[in-house]
């Protein structure tokens, strides 16, 4: 037999078990696969073994011993089987090595391989995930210092993500600056931080400047004006966004019967419905509950409880949805009735789609939501009663807190009255005088947002130490007049911080934007985004 006829051969029997290994549906196929390389040598090969860690990362080894293994066998790793490696780690996590942990090995190789751009995108991706920013920075200059990197279109976009789940959006905007060339995932990248963010106006100047709008820019836009407060602005992108002929999805859907809600605009809301239908998605549920919430914010809680009702598929946003329409819409009782209904008779789950506490039976939010509806109805009783059910449950409520962004980026925590800030003093003081402006403008302290059974002058000392209020009488000493103020909270604002937080941005003349566990509430001229509703 020729060289030449052996060669082709052999190339066709690795292109076969190539095709074997892509294929295999389980591990244990895979593991069959594997042991056909033994005889013919082939477990050597770079080629072979990239694919067979690409494919154990896919279908998720259960340990690092067979990665490990497998790259072990091959004599002299290439660059490929290295990258391989190292997403195959990204990708299973411990006990596989950390994936900085093997560039550096790679790196001391004799002789080094090159690194590809595959294998920075692999390293920048498991620094987006576990959000390390110092890492990443450093695999930035890499980037530059070893083979201009930094001008690769693919490494530039996995930048871009890196900088943006790290909260940088500055870095990240000068990355795509500095691009030489730019495809949709460039924009879109940039367009979807920004929206999330509330900076609705970079949003709007890189939207108008993208060559290429794809259904994500377009949805982000949406979505972003929705929960910025802009619902006229939503309506009017989702209505181009059709005249475009871009497909429309359930969450295009969602952000614009979110601003119907905020317009009271029910027969538009109804309409969207009606787009949905041609889309095949008027029975989705993720729009049904956007509908639900919709009629509840208009008032029209029975136009709710009907939609409700007539849903083939529910989940715990709308079990929530429609508990706390009811509950806000002085019907705390049907709302109590609904909750018990759900906990009571799990057999209804087979007709109604799944239920609050199947999906979630330890969820805490689900007790504190029950907890806050008794309170609100006067109930002490059966808060008491839901407060012991956690407690034999396990369950705590996380301390609420808020987070403050500086100007030299440091990020600072409040927590309810919380003494331990070191500007503690100032911030008291600015909002015990905050307090007083809002008082002459006719504020009364909403004692019903204090679910504990205590006297009237606790309940009020207990507001005033909240820690968004905190948050926001930090925001008006550090942050320039003009600028914008912004909250994060890990659950949800109560009633008498949203109506301060309305109040504020009136008397103080200032932007304030809070993000709850629930939405964006974007404060204006003493006005929200959510309409008052969420």
């Amino acid at each position: 037999m020729s060289a030449t006829l052996r060669h082709r051969r052999s190339h066709e029997l690795e292109s076969l078990l190539f095709s074997a290994i892509s294929s295999a549906p389980s591990l244990f196929q895979l593991k069959q696969a594997h042991a056909l390389l033994y005889p013919l040598g082939l477990h050597r090969s770079n080629y072979l073994a990239s694919k067979l860690l690409r494919r154990l990362a896919e279908l998720g080894s259960p340990s690092n011993t067979c990665v490990l293994a497998v790259f072990s066998q091959v004599p002299a790793p290439n660059s490929f089987l290295w990258t391989a490696l190292i997403r195959a780690s990204a990708a299973l996590g411990p006990p596989c090595p950390h994936p900085l942990l093997l560039y550096s090995l790679m790196r001391r190789a004799l002789p080094p391989p090159p690194p590809l751009s595959f294998t920075f995108s692999a390293l920048l991706k498991s620094c987006s995930a576990s959000r390390s920013i110092a890492m990443g920075s450093q695999l930035h200059a890499q980037t530059i210092f070893i083979g201009g990197f930094n001008e690769d279109l693919f490494v530039q976009n996995t930048l871009i993500d890196l900088y943006v789940q790290c909260g940088q959006l500055d870095l990240a905007r000068k990355v795509f600056d500095e691009m030489l060339v730019r495809d949709a995932i460039s924009w879109t990248s940039l367009i979807v931080a920004y929206t999330r963010n509330g900076d609705m106006g970079s949003a709007e100047e890189l939207f108008g400047e993208s060559p290429v709008k794809d259904m994500i820019a377009w949805t982000a836009m949406v979505t972003g004006y929705s929960q910025n407060g802009r619902p006229r602005e939503a309506l009017m992108v989702f209505d181009k966004m059709r005249e475009a002929g871009v497909a429309i999805d359930e969450v295009s859907l969602v952000g614009a019967v979110s601003a119907c809600a905020q317009l009271g605009a029910v027969k538009r809301a109804e309409g969207v419905r009606q787009i949905a239908e041609l889309y095949g998605l008027g029975r989705n549920v993720v729009l049904g509950s956007a509908m639900v919430d919709m009629y509840a914010k208009c008032g029209l809680i029975d136009e709710a409880r009907q939609v409700f009702n007539g849903m083939d598929d529910r989940n715990v946003y709308t079990y929530s949805t429609m508990i706390t329409g009811l509950a806000a819409h002085g019907k705390a009782s049907d709302a109590v009735d609904l909750f018990e209904e759900m906990v009571a008779e799990p057999h209804i789950a087979k007709i109604a789609g799944e239920k609050l506490f199947e999906l979630e039976p330890d969820a805490i939010g689900n007790f504190v939501l029950l907890s806050n509806i008794f309170a609100s109805a006067g109930m002490w009783n059966e808060v008491s009663n839901v407060r012991k059910l956690m407690r034999g449950r396990g369950l705590r409520k996380n301390p609420a807190s808020s987070w403050m962004e500086a100007r030299d980026g440091t990020v600072h925590e409040f927590f309810a009255g919380d003494g331990s800030h070191p500007m503690s003093r100032e911030i008291k003081a600015a909002l015990e005088e905050l307090m007083d402006r809002l008082k002459s403008r006719g504020y009364v302290p909403m004692l019903s947002s204090i679910v504990y059974d205590v006297s009237e002058s606790e309940k009020q000392r207990l507001l005033k130490g909240h820690c968004e209020k905190l948050a926001l009488a930090f925001g008006l000493l550090t942050v320039d007049s003009g600028g914008i103020i912004r909250i994060v909270k890990n659950v949800r604002i109560c009633e008498d911080c949203h109506l301060v937080m309305c109040l504020a941005s009136s008397s103080e003349n200032r932007e304030i934007v809070v993000r709850d566990n629930m939405r964006f509430h974007h404060f204006k001229d003493g006005v929200c985004s959510c309409g008052g509703f969420w």
